[in-house]
């Protein structure tokens, strides 16, 4: 079970691990507080580095608040939806075929059975958001390597509700988020760039900082476009 930190108006939970370094969160939509520290690490060590990230802690909750969210889809005919940062409206064809999704004319036509409900509809088209982000990112690694000079054994799809991406540098592999698709091209590569540098720098230092700003000197903007954009709607659980 967590340990709870009461810092003022902070709540801070507190979840050892078998890890080497303590790891903290901010998760949306609330800003809930996370700490993931090393079992031998004291509560009171746990104490003293989160009251040293309160500034950044209390900076991460504004920015969530604050963040526009996406209306719940219901999967309807003219339904706004994105691709690419692009808004196109939803086609929804009822037939007796396979479900499928493609653009035509400047829509998203939906093909599912007659009489399929919701979570069918999102079911569809969520696996065609992960195809379009499945089938944009081996370019997008084959660029990037050879300039960063790191190799990527493995990439993975998955809706992921905390995050744009991760990488595990010891198995060489990163992980993107599904949403992506919806967001501008140029948000997918800052955060696929992103994580491939955390092959070469592991945590967020300044090293990690300079290497992006060598390769990637406008990768500023493009976080800043992601955490400017709509997040999804989600029923959050911890």
């Amino acid at each position: 079970m967590p340990t709870t930190l009461e810092l003022g108006d902070i709540s801070v939970d507190v979840v050892r691990k078998d890890i080497k370094n303590v790891h903290l969160s901010v998760y949306p939509p609330t800003g809930h507080v996370r700490v993931s520290a090393p079992r031998r690490m004291s509560l009171e060590t746990i104490r003293s580095f989160v009251i040293s990230k309160l500034g950044w802690i209390r900076q991460q909750q504004t920015k969530l608040r604050e963040q526009e969210r996406e209306t719940p889809r219901e999967y309807l005919e003219r339904e706004s939806h994105y691709v690419w940062g692009k808004r196109f409206l939803l086609n929804v064809i009822e037939e007796n075929a396979p479900p499928s999704v493609e653009m035509q004319h400047g829509t998203v036509v939906l093909r599912v059975r007659p009489g399929a409900g919701e979570a069918t509809r999102a079911a569809v088209m969520a696996g065609w958001y992960r195809q379009l982000l499945k089938s944009a990112l081996p370019p997008l690694i084959e660029a990037w390597e050879p300039r960063l000079s790191v190799h990527v054994n493995r990439f993975f799809v998955q809706q992921m509700k905390t995050r744009w991406g991760s990488c595990n540098p010891s198995a060489h592999t990163i992980r993107l988020n599904t949403e992506l698709a919806k967001k501008p091209r140029e948000c997918l590569e800052y955060v696929v760039v992103h994580e491939m540098v955390h092959l070469l720098e592991p945590t967020h230092n300044a090293r990690f900082v300079a290497i992006l700003d060598q390769v990637m000197p406008k990768w500023r903007h493009c976080r800043d476009t992601l955490g400017h954009l709509p997040t999804r709607h989600e029923r959050w659980s911890y």
